[in-house]
C-alpha cells in the first residue's frame, strides 16, 4: 500500500464570487451584537426569515430571471428555429408578461416549496429556523392564488391534501457562505411535479467514462425525458458523486444555475467542476433530437450544465435533472445590512418582439369547433398529420388522476361511461385558485402519461376519444387511438396564466366537487392552442424523435 497523500481540503462544490443583483426586502429583524474576542454576531429574528420566505415564494411564482427571458426571445429571433419553436417561445413570453401582474402564477402547479440555507457560524437565531421558513411558505400559499399540492399520508394507502402546501422541504447547513461568518444565504425553489418527475439516477461503471460511450448514453437517456416537464429545459447532468443522493442534489442545484461559478477544471483536491466543452457538445446533441420546444424543432434545451464529481472507485452515479419553462428559483441573503432577495424581472414585456400571429405562420393553424358532435370533431382532425397546430374553441371536460380512477371504478362496476366524456374532448389539468373577477385561475395542462392506463378502457366504452394534455404518451395509447379512432392533442406546457386570461372563458364543476382542483370541470375555451401528437392512424410524433440515432462519439 502506498504512503498516504498529505492532508488537503477543498469543498466538494467550491463556487466563485456571488454576482447576483439583489434588492432589499427589509432591514428589520436583524441586528449586530459584539461577542467575546472582538467577534461580531448577526442576530436574525424568526419574523425576518418568515418575511423573506413569503416574499421569495411570491416572486418565483410570478417573475423569472432576465437571462431566462432573453433565451426565450433568442428562440424567436433565431432563423433556424422551427415555427413551432417560435410559437411556443412567444406563448411563454406572453405568459410571463401576464404572470408578472402578480395575480395569476406562471404555472398552475405552483410546486413543492424547497429552501436550502447556509448559516454562518456567527449568525444567531432562536434555533427554530425551519419552522419560521415554513411559516413564510404557508403565508405565501394561503394568501396568493397558488395551488395546494402536498398530500399527507394518513395510512399507507390513504392520503389527504394538507390545504396549505405544507410541508416544505427545508435543508439548512452550518457553513460560512462565501467565507462570511456573519451571513445567512438561501436558495428558494418551487418545483412542480412535471419537472421533479424528470429527475433520474443511473448507477453506471467506469466503462461509461470515455467520450464515445458517454455521448451514446446521454443521447439515449436525454431523449427519454420527453416534453412532459415543459421544455425548453435548463438541463443538468452530474457524473460521479460521493453518494447517489449527493449526485441528485447536485443536479438539482445545477439546473437552478446555483453552481455556475464552479471551477472549470479538476485537481487532486477532488472538488467538483464544470466541463464547458461537454456542455456545448450535449447542447448540440439535443438540438438534433427533433423534439424542439415541445412540438418539433431545435430548442429542447436552453442550455446545459455538466458537473463532474469525485466518486468511489466501485461506483459511478449519473444524475440528470431539468428546470422547466417555469424556471422558479431565486437566491437570497441576510447580512448586517438587511434582508436581501435576488432581483427578478418585473417588466418581461421588454423581451416581447414586435411580431404578429401571421409572422409565426398563423395561416397553418387549423381552427377546430368543439361545439360539434364528437364524430365530426374526429373526422376533422383525421384530415391532418401529426404536428399540425390547432386552435380550439368550445367546451372541454377537465379531469385528471383521481377523477379517472373514480370513473374507472364505475366502469368496473358495470356502470356506463359518463356522457360528458363521450360528448367532449377531455383536458388533463387542475387549476390554481381563481382570483376575484377572473373566470379561472392559472390552468395549464398536466402530464398526460399519468392517465395512460385508463385510455383503452375509456375509449372502448366510448369516452376520451379526444384527449388534451402535455408530454408524450405510451405505445398502448397510440394503439388504442388507432383501434378506436381517437386522438391525443398536445397542449403547450407552461403558459397557464395566459390560458387562464386569454383562452378560458367559463369554468363550472360537473362532478366530484369535494375533490377541489381534482374535480371534473367543464370549461369554455376560445383559441386554445394545441398540436396533433397521436392520430387515429397509429402515428405518434414522439415515437420517431425518441429513437437514438447517434453512432459517433465526442470529438
Amino acid at each position: 500500500m502506498s504512503s498516504a497523500a498529505a492532508f488537503s481540503y477543498a469543498p466538494l462544490l467550491p463556487t466563485g464570487p456571488d454576482q447576483t443583483d439583489y434588492r432589499l426586502v427589509t432591514d428589520e429583524g436583524v441586528d449586530v451584537v459584539h461577542g467575546p474576542g472582538g467577534r461580531r454576531f448577526l442576530t436574525v429574528e424568526p419574523a425576518a426569515l418568515t418575511a423573506l420566505t413569503a416574499e421569495a415564494m411570491h416572486d418565483i411564482a410570478h417573475f423569472l430571471r432576465p437571462a431566462h427571458l432573453a433565451q426565450l426571445r433568442a428562440i424567436i429571433d433565431d432563423p433556424a428555429a422551427s415555427p413551432n419553436d417560435r410559437f411556443v417561445a412567444l406563448d411563454l413570453l406572453r405568459n410571463a408578461n401576464i404572470a408578472a401582474g402578480g395575480v395569476l402564477p406562471m404555472c398552475q402547479d405552483t410546486g413543492t416549496a424547497i429552501v436550502m440555507g447556509k448559516r454562518g457560524r456567527h449568525v444567531l437565531t432562536d434555533g427554530a429556523d425551519a419552522e419560521a421558513i415554513s411559516r413564510g411558505v404557508y403565508q405565501a400559499y394561503t394568501k396568493l392564488n397558488l395551488r395546494y399540492s402536498q398530500l399527507a399520508p394518513l395510512t399507507m394507502w390513504d392520503e389527504r391534501n394538507t390545504g396549505s402546501n405544507l410541508p416544505a422541504q427545508v435543508d439548512l447547513y452550518a457553513e460560512d457562505p462565501d467565507g462570511h461568518p456573519d451571513a445567512y444565504k438561501f436558495l428558494f425553489m418551487a418545483k412542480g411535479g412535471g419537472s421533479a418527475n424528470k429527475s433520474y439516477l443511473y448507477q453506471e461503471t467506469k466503462a461509461l467514462l470515455n467520450p464515445t460511450r458517454m455521448m451514446q448514453f446521454l443521447e439515449e437517456k436525454l431523449r427519454l425525458i420527453g416534453t412532459a416537464a415543459c421544455p425548453p429545459y435548463h438541463l443538468a447532468i452530474v457524473i460521479g458523486g460521493t453518494s447517489a443522493e449527493y449526485a441528485l442534489k447536485t443536479a438539482k442545484y445545477a439546473s437552478a444555475k446555483y453552481l455556475d461559478a464552479l471551477p472549470t477544471a479538476g485537481s487532486m483536491s477532488a472538488h467538483g467542476f464544470r466541463d464547458l466543452e461537454l456542455e456545448a457538445e450535449v447542447l448540440e446533441l439535443t438540438r438534433n433530437f427533433g423534439i424542439g420546444a415541445q412540438f418539433g424543432g431545435r430548442y429542447f434545451c436552453h442550455d446545459v450544465r455538466v458537473v463532474r464529481l469525485p466518486r468511489h472507485g466501485a461506483s459511478c452515479p449519473v444524475a440528470i435533472a431539468v428546470s422547466c419553462s417555469a424556471d422558479r428559483q431565486a437566491v437570497a441573503k441576510i447580512t448586517p445590512s438587511g434582508v436581501w432577495l435576488e432581483r427578478l424581472e418585473t417588466d418581461p414585456a421588454r423581451f416581447l418582439p414586435d411580431v404578429t400571429d401571421a409572422s409565426l405562420d398563423a395561416e397553418l393553424v387549423v381552427r377546430v369547433d368543439l361545439n360539434r358532435p364528437m364524430d365530426e370533431i374526429r373526422a376533422e382532425l383525421s384530415k391532418y398529420p401529426v404536428k399540425t397546430r390547432l386552435s380550439l374553441s368550445g367546451p372541454l371536460v377537465v379531469a385528471r388522476d383521481i377523477a379517472h380512477a373514480k370513473i374507472a371504478e364505475r366502469l368496473d362496476a358495470g356502470e356506463p361511461m359518463p356522457q360528458y366524456l363521450r360528448d367532449h374532448a377531455v383536458y388533463y389539468a387542475g387549476p390554481a385558485k381563481t382570483p376575484e373577477g377572473y373566470a379561472s385561475g392559472s390552468f395549464g395542462p398536466t402530464t398526460a402519461g399519468r392517465m395512460d392506463a385508463y385510455v383503452e378502457k375509456f375509449q372502448a366504452a366510448g369516452g376520451s376519444q379526444v384527449m388534451l394534455a402535455k408530454g408524450n404518451r405510451s405505445g398502448q395509447v397510440t394503439r388504442s387511438c388507432q383501434q378506436h379512432g381517437g386522438f391525443y392533442l398536445g397542449s403547450i406546457g407552461g403558459p397557464a396564466a395566459r390560458l387562464a386570461q386569454d383562452c378560458i372563458k367559463h369554468v363550472e364543476v360537473l362532478e366530484y366537487p369535494e375533490l377541489g382542483m381534482e374535480a371534473v370541470w367543464k370549461i369554455e375555451v376560445e383559441d386554445f392552442p394545441a398540436f396533433i401528437v397521436v392520430d387515429d392512424k397509429g402515428n405518434d410524433f414522439f415515437a420517431e424523435v425518441t429513437k437514438p440515432v447517434l453512432t459517433v462519439g465526442r470529438r
